[in-house]
Formats: C-alpha cells, sequence, structure tokens
C-alpha cells in the first residue's frame, strides 16, 4: 500500500506540476497564429493563470490534492497510532477513527476525478473524455462489496454466547455461528458494533476452530474503536470467581447480568470469512508458527484445528499411523508430521487468555507432533543473572508440578527473544528432505528478519539439508 500512494504522489506531482509549469505558460504566451486554433476554447479572450485555477478543472484539481493531501497524512504510523502528539483541540485529527474516516474522502476525490475529466480543455468528443471509463470497474466492484456485506450480515447481528474480558486488555467473544457460516482455520472476519460506529468495521483472526459450533475471535485494545468495544462488553461482565484476578466473564446463555446491570449485551454484525495466507497451512507436511503478541489469534484456530485431528484420529483408531490431516468427510488426506508453535509475548498478563488451548495441546497430543515454545521479552533476558531465581523457580516447579510458574501451562517459558537462527537451523536438521511452511504474524521488522532467514537457508543450506522453507505473513 506505501508503494501505490508513492506512485499516486509522484503522479500528482508530475501532472499537476506540467500543467503548471509547461500547459498553462504555452497558452497563455502562445504566438497569436497559434492561439488562434484554439480560441474558441476560451471564449475568445486570452486565458491567464487565475482563469485557469478558477475553472472547473483548477477547482476540482485543487480540492483533489488538497483530500489525497489529508488522506495520505492521517494514514501515515504517526497519526494513525496516535504517536504523535497534537494540542488539545487537534487530538481528533489522529488515532484509527481519523484514518479510517478520511479514506472515505476518495467518494469526494472520484466524484471531483469524473468531472476533472469531463470538463477537458482541448477536448471535444465524448471518447476523448475517459476519466469515468478507467474508473467504472472498480467503482462497481466497491460498490458491489460494500451492498453484498450489508446483504449478507443482514440486520440482526449475531448472537453473542460468552464474553471474556482479560487483564492484558484483551477481550474474547464467543459468537455463535449463523447457518451455512463455514471457514478454514487463518481466516478473519470484519465486525461492527452500531453503538461506537455504524460505518466501521475492522478486521479480527478467528479464533475458533472450523468444528467448533461457535464463532471466536481475540480482541487487543490498541485503538479507540477496540477501546470502546472492550469498555461497552466490559460493562455487562461480572469479575470471575475471587474477583482478585481482573478477568471480566459473562456466558450470555445463562442470561445472568453483572450486578445491578440492566443493559443488553452490545449488537454486533459480522461479515466474512476472508482469506489468508495462514488458511492454506495443511499444504505442508512440517509448520513454524510464530506469533508475536496478539498475533499468535489466526494460530489459536490452527491449533484447536489440529487438536480436533488429534481426536478425531484417536476415535478413528490409527495409533500406529502418524497423524492425518482429516478432510470434514472424515478422509484422509495426507502425512503430517511436525508443527513448531512460537508465541513471543512482552507481558505476561497476556499468558492468560492462550494457557488453555495450550494445556489442551499439551493434555492431547500424545505423540508430540506439536512443539509449544513461549517467550517473554518484558523480562530480563535469558542467562542475565538476575534471571537466575526465576529460571531455577520454574525448573523446580515445573519438575514437582509440571506446570511453568509464569504462563500455569506445562508449557515452558524462556525469559527474553528466539535464537531464530537455530530455530531454522533445528528445523532443517530434523526434517531434510521437506518443504516446510513459516507463518508469522506481528510487526514488519520481525517479519523481515524472518523472510531474510527464510531466503538465507535456502540458498546456503538447501543443498546440506535439502529442506526448503516458504514464509508467509498471515493476516
Amino acid at each position: 500500500m506505501q508503494v501505490i500512494a508513492v506512485a499516486i504522489t509522484m503522479g500528482v506531482i508530475l501532472h499537476g506540476g506540467l500543467h503548471l509549469t509547461c500547459d498553462f505558460p504555452r497558452i497563455i504566451t502562445a504566438p497569436e497564429d497559434k492561439y488562434k486554433l484554439i480560441a474558441h476554447d476560451f471564449g475568445g479572450e486570452r486565458p491567464t493563470y487565475g482563469f485557469f485555477l478558477m475553472s472547473v478543472e483548477g477547482i476540482t484539481g485543487v480540492i483533489m490534492v488538497v483530500l489525497m493531501a489529508v488522506n495520505f497524512t492521517l494514514a501515515t504510523r504517526w497519526f494513525r497510532r496516535s504517536l504523535v502528539k497534537l494540542p488539545k483541540p487537534l487530538q481528533h485529527l489522529a488515532g484509527f477513527n481519523a484514518f479510517w474516516f478520511s479514506h472515505h474522502l476518495f467518494i469526494v476525490v472520484y466524484i471531483c476525478l469524473v468531472i476533472h475529466g469531463i470538463f477537458l480543455f482541448l477536448s471535444h468528443e465524448w471518447y476523448q473524455k475517459s476519466t469515468w471509463m478507467y474508473l467504472a470497474v472498480p467503482m462497481l466492484i466497491y460498490s458491489g462489496e460494500r451492498l453484498l456485506r450489508f446483504f449478507r450480515t443482514g440486520r440482526k447481528g449475531v448472537e453473542i454466547l460468552k464474553v471474556a474480558v482479560y487483564p492484558g486488555n484483551v477481550l474474547k467473544l464467543h459468537m455463535r455461528k449463523p447457518r451455512g457460516f463455514k471457514y478454514k482455520s487463518g481466516q478473519y472476519v470484519y465486525l461492527n458494533c452500531p453503538q461506537i460506529s455504524t460505518f466501521q468495521w475492522h478486521p479480527f483472526s478467528i479464533t475458533s476452530a472450523p468444528a467448533d459450533d461457535y464463532v471466536s475471535v481475540h480482541i487487543r485494545t490498541l485503538g479507540d474503536w477496540t477501546q470502546d468495544l472492550k469498555c461497552i462488553f466490559s460493562e455487562v461482565c461480572e469479575p470471575s470467581m475471587g474477583g482478585k484476578s481482573g478477568l471480566l466473564r459473562r456466558d450470555c446463555m445463562s442470561g445472568g447480568l453483572a450486578s445491578g446491570e440492566s443493559e443488553k449485551v452490545p449488537l454486533v454484525f459480522m461479515d466474512g470469512p476472508y482469506g489468508s495466507a495462514a488458511q492454506d497451512y495443511k499444504s505442508y507436511d512440517v509448520m513454524v508458527l510464530v506469533g508475536l503478541g496478539i498475533g499468535a489469534t489466526p494460530f489459536i484456530s490452527i491449533l484447536k484445528d489440529m487438536l480436533h485431528s488429534f481426536k478425531l484420529a484417536e476415535q478413528q483408531q490409527w495409533p500406529q499411523e502418524p497423524l492425518q490431516k482429516i478432510q470434514s468427510n472424515g478422509s484422509k488426506k495426507r502425512q503430517f508430521n511436525r508443527a513448531y508453535f512460537y508465541w513471543v509475548t512482552r507481558e505476561e498478563s497476556s499468558l492468560d487468555w492462550f494457557k488453555g488451548i495450550l494445556n489442551d495441546v499439551m493434555e492431547s497430543d500424545h505423540k508430540g507432533i506439536v512443539e509449544l515454545h513461549n517467550y517473554l521479552t518484558g523480562a530480563y533476558e535469558e542467562g542475565d543473572a538476575r534471571s537466575a531465581l526465576i529460571t531455577m523457580l520454574q525448573t523446580l516447579n515445573q519438575a514437582k508440578h509440571g506446570v511453568d510458574i509464569l504462563s500455569g501451562t506445562r508449557v515452558r517459558t524462556h525469559l527474553g527473544r528466539p535464537d531464530w537462527r537455530s530455530v531454522f537451523s533445528t528445523v532443517a536438521a530434523s526434517h531434510k528432505g521437506h518443504r516446510v511452511g513459516v507463518y508469522y504474524c506481528g510487526t514488519s521488522t520481525l517479519a523481515k528478519e524472518l523472510k531474510a532467514l527464510t531466503s538465507e537457508f535456502n540458498e546456503k543450506f538447501y543443498s546440506t539439508y535439502k529442506t526448503w522453507f516458504d514464509f508467509y505473513k498471515a493476516f
């Protein structure tokens, strides 16, 4: 998208700059004999710069430039994520809401662009004014997609089954699966809450498995819209048993509202599912899943889908065979050998909302198909003298009770960041002759590092291990 924005900016500068420095001066200063050939287009009088700027073409051109400048500015990382500190009266110009609404200025830009093209100077035939031809198809596609979303979501909203608000600013929603709603692990949906905004739709990864009878999402409060969503759902939740963990819950099936509350559960609309790179994970015998913070969400669905496959394989009584990828009709597709999951998070509280699925996978994966790794970067680096006590307590508690003291699961939590080069080396050496799918969801910084490592291992070590890595950045 940044490349497209830069290309548009360059095009606008060239287009407007050539008009101002070339076309207009040539017409204004043209010799009389040559000007007579086009004089009828300007009413007989020689035009001035003011004439061009105050014409329909000039006014629409200026409007488009101003609106695109506003649009592109508010779309930058500093404004979109409220990193820039503005005076209090202008604070509403930063944040995701400003970015989202400003992007819809393109509707006005497109209208001005059509008008700009219709009132061209020196063009008289309709087929010479071709701007509308280039815009017709994309605008029809966009309008069709909006209409499809409107009719597909309906106006009843989805039924909320369960709500949980975790201490790490994570909201979990369980929604009843709409009739005919089919999806794959790794896909995502758009959610809309009219109580916050009628027009805003935001994408979130599906964290439930296709075999579940509900659809779930985990939402991290990273902006004004998600913050508002968490607040309105917190109002209809009540503290968990004991009330000291900070966890808020609401089981909507039981009908129990929080004490003294009479509000109904907020209305939510859902549109989807939409595809992403992670949905094709079954194409690989070996996978490396890397989630950074809330980026673990698309892989929760994949892990749950694996969990379902474990249980289904046991029911089918294939104890001696490697795990098969099970189709919905129960047929075997191809052997699945190994999955490595790495979750890197900065906050210890984030471990709370993920430990349920980690425990389920550990208990059901009797053959050790899935290898789970937690990394906590908000503490001292592993090997640091100050982390020695934590590491010792972890080791003692896990040896005695089989539970990690940090995550509360059987999965050991490491302090610091993973050594990705070592990870790739281990996978390559352990799965010689295999094609490995590397799926990542998180910030672009680590994505570049993992992609570079993927290319490096393919170029330098394929001849040694015969292992090929394919990198995908999931939604």
